[in-house]
């Protein structure tokens, strides 16, 4: 997180063992609990991290932002003063207004709220800056609590367009534990990277109507792949009793796929791995600096859940023979795996200008590579062993769910502008512009991942209250976003379009507030 720049000459002290275990213990209790889930903002990506980078637009390439540098660009690390050292604690606060709506009805998602905490600690001695930085990375999530949303004809165990009219939600995220390096090349140009140890968890309570699951198996079941598939033994299973198609007398009325956990700073499902960034300083003057960055993308491995249930609505018994009976829940448990879900590649270069003593002014542009991680999403359910329909005989123990839904994402530019005014040597004021475009499109977006919000405004402030402590705040308001998506609208092969489109709205307004020690 951050510290108010260039506004005090930092008071030295000591770096004496309580300092220092008070770092570890901060890090470690940061890393137990800092939130896996977050409703981010450039895509899935925060639109800033810390105080004084998030107050000035997220722009944060060529300039002093402190330990937050190091989800950035970790080079800016080498423009602290020779000597000092900083230690920062901070909390932010997402706060995403999501509202979902098709003929069937409206609902707000009542995931509204998500707290981030982080800290980070840096030094520089000589050429060399070094330090560690715990911080969320991002994510996305929704919930819908009462079961309406996207009920279609509702929990009716007959209608093909019905679903469970149980709980929908998703939560992802992603953190990380930062280890920066950076190194003085010359007086004026800094080298730096980071390794980066990743970790991700992932919660998914997720209904698909008889229409969508036929869509997903295709055209043995009457469906067309529109958005995506879904295959495997246990769907060969289901082939040898459920009658194919949409006969509301035989066939799937809705699906369900659940893995989750009841706390707020995990994911039922998750991995680890690394990532690294490289990024570089140069000052063509004392008050004009060109930064870039390169940020790699994760090597994260498939997240696991030995706790997961699919579920499914039938209403028949044994097509072969033309049996057919009363609708029914054939209920599995079993573990899931998602498949190689990532963090993409990002590539970022900036500005900062000092045009006088008081005002500095920032400009950078990031590229986030999403189509290169968000073609799909895609999990394997493996039934436990032991388990059967009761009414058709059928052996489900063992067999295996292969599913994958298209997202098709594009890759996302963002233009970041901002600038800081120091009023006096202990205020500064802040404020910024985050411009982006949307990389999810209509035809794909899902209503529990809707990581649609494009724009933002944002504001801060820096207060020293003395030369060693000092707080920063900034606020971020992204106006709401409206996309229609065509995920409701199946097409049945045959007989035409069933569903309805549904128009989703997000908003959010954000806030972050870092305490700072500089010694």
């Amino acid at each position: 997180m951050l510290n108010t720049p260039n506004i005090f000459s930092p008071k030295k002290f000591s770096t004496s063992r309580p300092v220092l275990k008070s770092i570890l213990v901060l890090a470690t209790a940061s890393l137990m609990t800092i939130p896996q889930i977050s409703s981010a903002t450039n895509g899935m990506n925060m639109e800033g991290y810390g105080a004084i980078s998030t107050g000035m637009g997220g722009a944060a390439m060529a300039y002093d932002n402190g330990t937050g540098a190091v989800m950035s660009n970790p080079a800016t690390l080498g423009l602290m003063e020779d000597g000092e050292s900083k230690l920062e604690v901070g909390v932010g606060n997402l706060r995403p207004a999501i509202t979902s709506e098709s003929p069937s009805g409206k609902e707000t998602s009542s995931a509204d709220s998500f707290f981030m905490p982080a800290v980070g600690w840096a030094q520089k001695k000589g050429r060399m800056s070094y330090g560690v930085g715990i911080f969320s990375q991002g994510g996305m999530g929704t919930e819908y609590d009462n079961g309406k949303f996207m009920t279609g004809n509702g929990p009716n165990p007959t209608a093909p367009n019905a679903y469970s009219g149980q709980t929908v939600r998703s939560e992802v995220g992603v953190g990380r534990l930062v280890i920066p390096l950076t190194y003085d090349v010359t007086n004026n140009f800094t080298m730096g990277g980071s390794v980066d140890f990743v970790w991700g968890g992932m919660d998914i309570q997720m209904d698909l109507s008889g229409l969508q699951f036929a869509d997903l198996v295709g055209p043995s079941f009457g469906g067309n792949n529109q958005f995506g598939t879904v295959s495997g033994s246990l769907i060969n299973t289901f082939g040898g009793f459920v009658a194919p198609g949409l006969d509301p007398d035989g066939g799937v009325n809705w699906g369900r796929v659940d893995f989750s956990d009841s706390s707020d700073f995990t994911g039922s499902a998750g991995s680890t791995g690394l990532a690294g960034k490289l990024g570089a300083v140069y000052k063509f003057s004392p008050t004009f600096r060109l930064g870039a960055t390169y940020q790699s993308k994760t090597s994260l491995g498939d997240m696991k859940s030995s706790d997961a249930n699919v579920s499914f609505s039938v209403n028949a018994n044994d097509a072969a023979v033309g049996t057919v009976g009363a609708a029914r829940v054939i209920d599995l448990k079993g573990k899931v795996r998602v498949k190689d879900f990532q963090w993409p590649e990002i590539i970022g270069i900036g500005v900062a200008f000092e045009a006088t003593q008081k005002l500095l002014l920032v400009a950078d542009y990031k590229r986030l590579n999403w189509s290169k991680v968000m073609q799909d999403f895609s999990m394997v359910f493996t039934a436990d062993a032991g388990q059967a329909d009761a009414t058709s005989g059928a052996q489900f123990g063992g067999t295996q769910m292969d599913m994958t839904l298209y997202q098709d994402w594009k890759d996302q530019n963002v233009l970041l502008l901002g600038a800081g005014y120091k009023f006096t040597e202990a205020f500064t004021l802040r404020g910024g512009l985050n411009l982006a475009n949307n990389p999810v499109p209509d035809e794909y977006l899902n209503p529990l991942f809707p990581a649609i919000v494009k724009n933002h405004i944002t504001l801060g402030f820096g207060y020293g209250f003395t030369k060693a402590h000092a707080i920063d705040f900034s606020l971020a308001f992204a106006p709401a976003v409206d996309q229609t998506t065509d995920y409701g609208q199946v097409t049945n092969a045959g007989t035409g379009a069933f569903g309805d489109k549904i128009d989703i709205t997000h908003g959010q307004t954000n806030w972050q507030l870092v305490y700072s020690f500089t010694y």
